[in-house]
C-alpha cells in the first residue's frame, strides 16, 4: 500500500480561480439586478386606480361581484370614511382604491399576493393600507353600530299581528355566534370548541330591521354565551346598551330570564325547525310562547347568516394578529349596516328577509375569557342588574302574561 505521504493531494490552481470568478459573477450580477437595475414585477396596464375606475364605472353588478355594494352606496362609504375614519388619498393612492383593496381582501378572503396582483402595489403596501382602512372603518362603527331609539315600537313589530302587541315593549335580540380564529398553537386550546377548529365567540344585539347595534368580539370559542354576557353587562367599560325599564331585549334558552331580558320556557320545544309540520304546531301556551319568541329572536340568526355569507373572511380567518382580528369582525358588521342603511335592493338581505328561515344553530360550549374590543354604544356608566328573587318573579309573571294574551287571541282559553 501506497504511504499517505506519497498521495498526490495537490489542486488545479487556474480551475478553482476560473469557478471563484464565476460565482463572482454572478453574484454580481444577481446584485446588480436586484438592487441597482431591478426587474419590474407590477407590470400590468391596469393599474389599480384604472381597475376601481372601470368596476365603478361599469355595470353595478361588477360593484356588488367585487366589492359587495352598489357604486353609490360605495361612494357615500368612502366620503363617510373620510369624514368619521380620517381616511386621507397619500401620494400613490386614492381613497377608493385603498378602501377597494379593504374590501376585496374581506370580502373574498384573499390573500395579500392576489390583491398585489390585483391592484399592481407591493405587498408592503397592500397591508399597510389595509390596516389603514380597518382603522377607519372599526372609527366608522361608532357612528353606525348604534343603540335603536328605545322609545319606539320597532315597525316590525307594530305592524306584525303575530308580534304586536305581545312583544311591544322588546327592543332587539342578543346572541353569541362562532368566528374563525387564527391563534399560535401555545395558545389554541381555550379557542377550541365543540367543533374543534379554533374560533373566537362574538357577542351581538342587533334590531329587528336587521341592524347591528351593538358588537363585543375578543371571546375565546369555548367561552359558553351566558358567562360572555354576564361579564359583558357587569363592566361599565364595555357600554353594553342596558334597554329602560319595562323594556327588554330577547335571547334564548342558554340566558336567564331576568329584567331586561326575555327567555324562552325551558323544557318546551323551542326552535323553529321542531314546528315545522302541521302535526308539530304548538300544543298550549307555553309552546306557543316559544313559537313566537323563536321567530322573533330569528333576526339575529339571520344577520349572522347575512354577515358571514358576504364575508367569508370570517368562516376562514387569515393568519393576523388576535387584535387585528377582533378588529375585523367589529369591520364587518359596520359594513354590513352601511349596506343595510344605504342599498335598497342588496340580494343578501332580500334573501334572508323571511322572519321564519330556518338558520342552523352554532352556540358555544363552556370556557374562558380575554381581552376585548366593542362598538354600539357612546356614554360609560355602571349597570346594575337586579337579579333578586322579587325581580326574577317578576320577569317569569310578564313571560306568562305575554303567553297568555298570544294564546286568547288565538281562541284558546
Amino acid at each position: 500500500m501506497e504511504p499517505m505521504h506519497a498521495l498526490d493531494l495537490s489542486f488545479d490552481s487556474d480551475s478553482d480561480d476560473e469557478n471563484i470568478q464565476f460565482l463572482v459573477c454572478v453574484a454580481l450580477h444577481e446584485y446588480c439586478n436586484t438592487y441597482l437595475q431591478p426587474r419590474p414585477c407590477r407590470t400590468s396596464i391596469l393599474q389599480g386606480h384604472d381597475y376601481v375606475l372601470e368596476i365603478l364605472n361599469g355595470h353595478e353588478r361588477r360593484s356588488k361581484e367585487n366589492f359587495r355594494m352598489e357604486p353609490d352606496v360605495f361612494i357615500n362609504l368612502c366620503e363617510a370614511l373620510k369624514v368619521y375614519g380620517k381616511l386621507e388619498h397619500s401620494r400613490y393612492l386614492t381613497v377608493q382604491e385603498q378602501v377597494c383593496i379593504f374590501l376585496l381582501t374581506i370580502g373574498h378572503n384573499e390573500r395579500n399576493r392576489v390583491v398585489q396582483e390585483r391592484f399592481q402595489h407591493s405587498g408592503q403596501t397592500i397591508s399597510k393600507y389595509f390596516n389603514r382602512v380597518l382603522k377607519a372603518v372599526c372609527r366608522l362603527g361608532k357612528q353606525v353600530i348604534r343603540p335603536p331609539d328605545f322609545d319606539e315600537v320597532p315597525a316590525e313589530i307594530r305592524h306584525n299581528p303575530r308580534f304586536y302587541p305581545f312583544f311591544k315593549d322588546c327592543v332587539g335580540a342578543i346572541d353569541g355566534t362562532h368566528i374563525s380564529a387564527r391563534v399560535p398553537a401555545s395558545e389554541q386550546i381555550p379557542y377550541r370548541g365543540k367543533h374543534t377548529v379554533t374560533t373566537q365567540n362574538v357577542m351581538c344585539v342587533c334590531s329587528f330591521d336587521m341592524r347591528f347595534t351593538y358588537v363585543l368580539a375578543g371571546w375565546e370559542g369555548t367561552a359558553n354565551d351566558s358567562r360572555v354576557f354576564i361579564e359583558t353587562v357587569h363592566d361599565p367599560t364595555n357600554l353594553f346598551p342596558m334597554p329602560p325599564t319595562d323594556k327588554y331585549y330577547v335571547v334564548d334558552s342558554g340566558y336567564t330570564n331576568m329584567p331586561g331580558f326575555l327567555s324562552p320556557y325551558r323544557g318546551e320545544r323551542y326552535h323553529l325547525n321542531e314546528f315545522r309540520n302541521q302535526r308539530r304546531q304548538p300544543r298550549n301556551k307555553k309552546q306557543m310562547f316559544n313559537y313566537r319568541h323563536s321567530s322573533l329572536r330569528n333576526v339575529i340568526e339571520r344577520c349572522f347568516g347575512v354577515l358571514k355569507a358576504r364575508f367569508p373572511i370570517l368562516r376562514d380567518m387569515p393568519p393576523y394578529s388576535t387584535k387585528t382580528q377582533r378588529y375585523i369582525h367589529i369591520a364587518c358588521c359596520t359594513i354590513h349596516n352601511w349596506i343595510r342603511t344605504h342599498s335598497q335592493n342588496d340580494t343578501l338581505f332580500a334573501e334572508w328577509a323571511n322572519p321564519d328561515r330556518i338558520v342552523e344553530d352554532n352556540g358555544p360550549s363552556g370556557g374562558d375569557s380575554s381581552s376585548s374590543t366593542h362598538a354600539g354604544s357612546s356614554s360609560q356608566q355602571p349597570i346594575d342588574l337586579d337579579i333578586s328573587q322579587p325581580q326574577l318573579r317578576h320577569m317569569s309573571d310578564v313571560r306568562n302574561q305575554i303567553a297568555g294574551q298570544i294564546w286568547e287571541s288565538l281562541g284558546n282559553n
